[in-house]
């Protein structure tokens, strides 16, 4: 079925989809319903509707946190390594983070990771010309010959950028295409684009501070069966500052919640239309800490409207 098809069947099938998401299963599967896989003792993984792949539910951002001088490099190579011993995947950046890229293919080059690694980065400039010019110079940063996956940043220049994401894809140069977003702002034309352009991936911010991408951009995602990633999910540090000083409520543990990142995680994660999510530390014991959110049960229904409940009367 072609994209702009797919439109009319949009909330013939969400009912459906809503009602697997209400249910509370732990591990919830792709837009189609194929199941995501829990290795023993492992990550959470989800599958990318338009190949079945699985990948780790939690990856790793690079904003700021990797936009570091060669000096200070050294002291993000445990993170990153720690992040692969774990079982992560998917490591996200752009020309717009500054050294981020380069700081990333010299790390995963000395330990030796990048085939454990799936890299995304973007596309972020005006014209054809300039956006190959543009990822040529990525792929030399991030010493790799393929990148897993190439998005245009923010929608720029989106019209003459995608052409050369699917000739780049049809040549192997890149595995999987996508478009990214920040703001709530933007999701009208987002929206549009998903429905009539099909990518493999869409990224926007989400978080419990941050939920509009709930109202139609996700459950439209997921019924094209596009990969959802999440920026922003702790809208920028803002909901760690609201529970400052706070008690993690007893009823955590009952999804198996040890800490306030896993409780912003967790809600997130047990939207089933997120493929992934890749909050950006430069710190290895808030590595793990991120990274614990994709093991153990999910919050159901009930519980994540407890969740926001008790965040509000914070």
């Amino acid at each position: 079925m072609k994209a702009r098809d797919r439109g009319s069947v949009v909330f013939g099938r969400r009912a459906v989809l809503r009602a697997i998401a209400a249910s509370g299963a732990a591990v919830v599967g792709s837009a189609f319903g194929a199941p995501s896989g829990t290795p023993e003792g492992g990550l959470l993984r989800r599958r990318i509707p338009s190949s079945g792949e699985l990948i780790a539910a939690v990856g790793l951002g690079t904003y700021q946190t990797f936009d570091v001088a060669d000096s200070a490099s050294t002291a993000l190579e445990p993170v990153l390594a720690r992040f692969v011993a774990l079982g992560g995947q998917l490591v996200d950046s752009s020309p717009m983070y500054g050294r981020s890229e380069s700081v990333l293919g010299e790390l995963a080059a000395k330990l030796g990771v990048r085939d454990r690694l799936f890299l995304a980065t973007k596309v972020w400039t005006s014209g054809r010309g300039e956006g190959i010019r543009q990822m040529e110079a990525s792929l030399s940063r991030l010493r790799t010959q393929q990148l897993d996956l190439m998005q245009v940043h923010n929608l720029l220049d989106w019209q003459a950028q995608l052409p050369t994401l699917r000739e780049w894809k049809e040549q192997g140069r890149i595995r999987y295409l996508g478009v990214t977003h920040y703001h709530e702002g933007a999701y009208r034309e987002v929206e549009a684009l998903l429905l009539a352009e099909n990518p493999d991936f869409v990224q926007i911010n989400y978080s419990m501070a941050e939920r509009d991408a709930e109202e139609r951009v996700l459950p439209l995602a997921q019924d094209l069966g596009i990969a959802v990633i999440i920026n922003r999910p702790f809208a920028k540090a803002s909901l760690f500052s609201r529970v400052r000083g706070k008690p993690l409520p007893e009823w955590a543990a009952e999804f198996d919640c040890a800490s306030w990142a896993q409780f912003f995680l967790k809600f997130i994660l047990a939207q089933p239309a997120v493929s992934c999510v890749i909050p950006a530390t430069s710190k290895v014991k808030h590595l793990e800490d991120n990274l614990a959110a994709a093991r153990g049960r999910l919050p159901d229904g009930r519980q994540r409207a407890r969740m926001a409940e008790y965040l509000a009367r914070i």
